[in-house]
């Protein structure tokens, strides 16, 4: 089993939902989130003043799935999501030791 976390542009939620949703990803959490990458921010301009905006609103992505949907997953998030510009994002894969649904007791894969 593997969970899958991609940092996001918050614009670009409804097309990477949709592209899990046809791979059959059925649950997904989504978490507000701030930080920055290379870009390092950047400055707006509010009332004639200059501000520098060091942390940028990006989403969490996260989704659990058994290890074979993986790499078919992390391919939707990643086209989905990319613009082409600086910022897109990025995407981690972590292993799952153990999972567990609370309601019935599955375990695993089952728990998926």
């Amino acid at each position: 089993m593997k969970i899958v976390t991609a940092i996001i542009k918050p614009f670009k939620l409804d097309e990477v939902r949709d592209a899990l949703t046809s791979l059959g990803v059925h649950g997904l959490t989504v978490t507000e989130v701030k930080g920055y990458g290379r870009q390092k921010g950047h400055t707006e301009i509010y009332r004639g003043a200059e501000y520098a905006v060091s942390f940028l609103p990006k989403l969490k992505i996260e989704v659990a799935v058994s290890s074979p949907d993986a790499d078919k997953v992390v391919e939707a998030i990643s086209s989905a999501a990319r613009t082409g510009q600086i910022g897109d994002g990025k995407i981690f894969v972590y292993s799952i030791e153990r999972a567990l649904r609370i309601r019935t007791g599955e375990q695993d894969n089952d728990a998926l």
